[in-house]
């Protein structure tokens, strides 16, 4: 039976940001299928963190296309270091959020909202209450958690009201949806007194694998940034507070007289001025600006060896997706991650990598360096991490997985 659906996410294409891809794939396969799908998001912002050239002048756009209608808001950009900018920010987008979902025409099946922010959780609240119908709440990250560990958020009364905001907003969905094991702990832990706690469900991230495929490694990407046959150690993604940078930059010190590797940043981000300072110091070390999404699969067949180096602390709270893409593209990783986590947990499943613990860098070095010195373990684990992609992740069988989950609570 047909549904319609109202979705709320802070970015849909052609924003880059990840999240908004992975979205943006879930209505595809939503319309596929016949249903009708609403769409509320931001103007495209995500990749020089200010609204795109073409989308400018306007505090909102509605576009309509066959099934789906997406209107697209002003999302108040802010510099991401200043957390309560970005607060700001979040509000003023969130009630515009607010005005735009109460003024869409239901009914409709349910409301699926994408945090963070998490504000928008307490948007899909009046949203469900306006057109009468279930929510569920998709948590990509969880906040504040993230921001406590980073040191981000220190004063222990802004931690408290943070704590209990996020309670609150989790109070009233319906269900909720976390990437990993891990994350579904921590959540239970904060529901578990409520009187009528939403149902917490494992529904990972994905990537199309069909639009990432494996190719040479000798790409025009090389050819541009100067790369030639060069053995290329590459991060591709956010360049934010949650990596720990500091691997990457002192393996680069430590290779610095080898002329045959280099090590490559491709992305943007809070922590971008800070690394091109570096790499002008550092003849081995190149940061290159985040590339147009259609280049996504060019610019990872570029490297050799992907790097995925999440801060201490963070593996219970955060799923990087770009393991995903990086396993799409036919290329191993190395993972500086949590032990116990759902990151070590994939790679090891895989096969397709190297699991080090997070922020220790001799272990991160002795199986870099093996790993470079052995091209036929190389491959065989990017054959291995594509065909566990191809085997257990799609955007088809996550997008019915929420479907499932509406047919499930709709009972």
């Amino acid at each position: 039976m047909s549904m319609r659906l109202l979705v709320i996410t802070p970015h849909f294409e052609p924003d880059t940001a990840p999240t908004g891809i992975i979205v943006t794939s879930l209505v595809e396969q939503w319309a596929k299928q016949g249903h009708q799908i609403e769409v509320i998001t931001s103007l495209p912002w995500y990749e020089k963190h200010e609204i795109a050239t073409q989308w400018k002048g306007r505090l909102f756009r509605r576009d309509e296309k066959e099934s789906v209608a997406v209107t697209r808001l002003h999302p108040f950009p802010q510099d991401k270091s200043k957390l309560l900018q970005r607060l700001v920010s979040f509000l003023a987008f969130s009630f515009l959020a607010v005005i735009a979902s109460l003024s869409i025409k239901g009914p409709f099946d349910a409301v699926i909202v994408v945090s963070p922010p998490l504000t928008l959780g307490n948007v899909g609240k009046i949203a469900a209450i306006r057109h009468r119908c279930k929510l569920i709440l998709n948590l990509q990250d969880i906040f504040p958690d993230v921001a406590v560990a980073l040191g981000m958020v220190k004063s222990r009364s802004s931690i408290k009201f943070l704590e209990k905001y996020e309670k609150f907003t989790y109070n009233g969905s319906d269900a909720i949806t976390v990437l990993s094991e891990d994350l579904e702990k921590n959540v239970n832990k904060k529901i578990d007194r409520m009187k009528t706690p939403p149902k917490v469900t494992v529904v990972p991230n994905f990537l199309i694998s069909s639009s990432i495929k494996p190719q040479s490694r000798l790409t025009n990407y090389r050819r541009e940034h100067e790369l030639g046959e060069k053995f290329v150690v590459m991060y591709a993604g956010n360049l934010g507070n949650s990596q720990s940078f500091e691997l990457i930059t002192n393996a680069a010190k430590k290779h610095e007289e080898r002329e045959d590797v280099v090590y490559v940043i491709n992305g943007s981000g809070v922590m971008s001025h800070r690394l091109n300072e570096q790499a002008n110091e550092l003849k081995n070390l190149k940061v290159i600006e985040h590339q147009p999404i259609e280049r996504l699969s060019e610019v990872l067949a570029s490297a050799d060896i992907h790097l995925v180096p999440l801060r201490t602390g963070l593996g219970d709270m955060s799923v990087p997706s770009k393991i995903y893409s990086v396993f799409a593209a036919g290329r191993p990783v190395i993972a500086s991650v949590d032990p116990g986590t759902e990151i070590e947990r994939i790679v090891n499943e895989s096969e397709g990598g190297i699991v080090v613990p997070p922020d220790d860098f001799d272990s991160f070095i002795f199986e870099l360096e093996g790993l470079i010195e052995n091209s036929e373990l190389r491959a065989e684990m990017g054959i291995k991490a594509r065909v566990w992609l191809e085997k257990w992740y799609s955007s088809q069988t996550i997008a019915d997985s929420y479907l499932d989950l509406i047919r499930q609570l709709n009972r």
